[in-house]
């Protein structure tokens, strides 16, 4: 295999999933196996677009959602602000918007998605002043840059990203209204229950929501902004509009090379075209498992791809082979579905604590609803065969914790289920009272799928705080939703084990020695390969 030249690498995209592409190629290939060029249109760093509405918010800088950097390898040549204008797929050569041809044995797809604007009046030249979408770093700063002298703001679309907006404005004092077109907010991943109950939150955090309510028209004056017309004739008043309704694979690139176009580039289960030299992954990808828009499934797409292609080495035609030669049926179907966890879908809003993973009842099994809705609570779980296949947890953290860790674990549920709502389900919570309740196959980064044990193999080999810990894990870089437990953990390990080393005998936490009842081992961080008590 050393004796072969390297593959040539065309990666088009350099955010979240493709840089995590030519991360995981270069770890699973090693030294001299690919020569890789990244074409990138944005000319940032790549950053964590998760936390755009934490951006918003105020809740974080902008330079804090930058992704933690690795270090560049000698093989990979990154062209920042570079865009690719065609794919010519006989030649084997994508040509970038300067002109320049970048030959390829392999190119990957990962273009990502677009803002989907409506069809509006008033946008028939484009977005007018006061009207913005959110999906780039640049749209984040230009909405934060508007709430300076913005009083009312409309939101269009009441999604994750539509409530998590309007939150975030509502934070920084404006009257926020949310245009919903469905029966209720999140009527993707909410039943009417969950979404009155989410609702009804939302009015306590100063955030109105109009549902069943379509806009026609952006109302402007001397082109800006300054409200919206809704089907009916009624106008909301707005000096800031913002568009959150939903996005649209970004795939002219791949519908120019002459590739198969659904809703996105149609990939099989190797995540190749039918050209079998040229993938697709992330949120441009549309495979047979179909996506699911969230950070988790496009990060298992580009481990996926980069692992076989390091395995098979180089592109084989034929129908048999595929993109990386002969690959085993069995092992392709298997290596199709979702990764588990890749679903869960957190709403991060500060003051609405909402959770949803899972098909819903419409999946079948058996369905258990507690509603509060003036606790401003509703918990939800559908079991199947023994097994967590869906829930919905609004305002209650701690069970929603329990729950993701159920779900994405496979944990045995009790026999009866209403158990799980009202109690922790035991052995598989993620944020225990104390680390060394914890197994250390619990996973404590859903979107990276990093476990416990895996945070204290970081530790132990050489890393004592939280940046070095998440550069060599990558926890906490996905949704952000673990960092609470993670920087918990760190603390936890720093207390266990003040002299910062492996072999010196860690320091016990009275009352978490006395929970796990045994004594100074309990609290000592626990081997990768051997799970703690409490997880058996």
């Amino acid at each position: 295999m050393s004796a072969l030249a390297p593959v040539r690498v065309v990666v088009i995209g350099h955010g979240m999933v493709g840089a995590r592409f030519v991360e995981d190629l270069h770890a699973y290939g090693g030294p001299g196996r690919f020569d890789v060029v990244v074409l990138g249109a944005e000319e940032y760093e790549p950053y964590n677009r998760v936390l755009l509405s934490e951006v918003v918010a105020g809740k974080v800088d902008v330079a804090a959602i930058t992704l933690p950097r690795t270090a560049r390898h000698e093989r990979t040549r990154v062209l920042p602000g570079v865009g690719a204008v065609a794919v010519e797929r006989q030649a084997q050569v994508v040509v970038d918007d300067c002109g320049v041809r970048h030959p390829y044995d392999v190119a990957v797809l990962a273009t990502g998605a677009r803002a989907r604007v409506p069809d509006l009046v008033g946008f028939e030249e484009g977005l007018p002043a006061g009207v913005h979408a959110l999906r780039t770093l640049d749209d984040a700063r230009e909405v934060v840059a508007a709430t300076v002298n913005a009083r009312v703001a409309v939101v269009v679309g009441g999604g994750v990203l539509g409530l998590e907006v309007a939150c975030g404005l509502a934070r920084r004092g404006l009257a926020v209204t949310v245009v919903h077109g469905g029966r209720h907010v999140m009527d993707r991943q909410l039943d009417q229950g969950a979404g009155d109950v989410v609702q009804r939150s939302l009015a306590g955090l100063g955030v109105q929501v109009r549902t069943r309510a379509r806009t026609e028209e952006a109302v402007l004056h001397d082109g800006r902004v300054v409200g919206v017309r809704l089907e009916g004739g009624e106008v909301l008043p707005a000096d800031l509009l913002v568009l959150s309704a939903g996005t649209v694979p970004e795939v002219a690139l791949a519908r120019r090379a002459g590739l198969e176009v659904g809703r996105g580039v149609v990939v099989g289960a190797d995540l190749a075209t039918a050209d079998p030299r040229v993938c697709a992954i992330g949120d441009c990808a549309q495979p047979p498992e179909g996506g699911t828009g969230l950070v988790a499934q496009g990060w298992d797409q580009a481990r996926r791809l980069a692992r076989r292609l390091a395995e098979h080495g180089r592109v084989v035609d034929g129908p048999s082979g595929g993109a990386f030669g002969a690959v085993d049926a069995d092992s392709a179907v298997s290596e199709a579905l979702p990764a588990a966890g890749t679903d869960v879908v957190r709403v991060k809003a500060a003051g609405l604590d909402l959770v949803s993973m899972g098909a819903g009842s419409d999946g079948g099994g058996r369905r258990v609803v507690l509603s509060d809705p003036d606790g401003g609570r509703h918990l939800e779980v559908v079991v199947a065969d023994g097994r967590v296949v869906a829930a919905t947890c609004v305002g209650a953290g701690a069970v929603a914790a329990d729950l993701v860790a159920a779900y994405t674990r496979g944990t045995p549920a009790p026999a009866d289920p209403a158990q799980l709502l009202l109690r922790p389900v035991g052995g598989a919570a993620v944020q225990a009272t104390s680390p060394t309740l914890m197994p250390d196959r619990a996973v404590v980064c859903r979107c990276n799928g990093v476990t416990k044990g895996q945070l204290v193999q970081a530790w132990r080999g050489g890393v004592h705080d939280v940046e070095g810990v998440v550069a060599a894990t990558r926890a906490t870089t996905g949704c952000g939703g673990c960092t609470d437990a993670v920087c918990g953990i760190v603390d936890w390990l720093r207390r266990a084990d003040p002299a910062a080393d492996p072999a010196s005998d860690p320091v016990s936490d009275p009352a978490a020695g006395t929970a796990a009842g045994t004594g100074a081992d309990a609290d000592r961080p626990q081997s990768v390969a051997e799970p703690s008590a409490a997880g058996t």
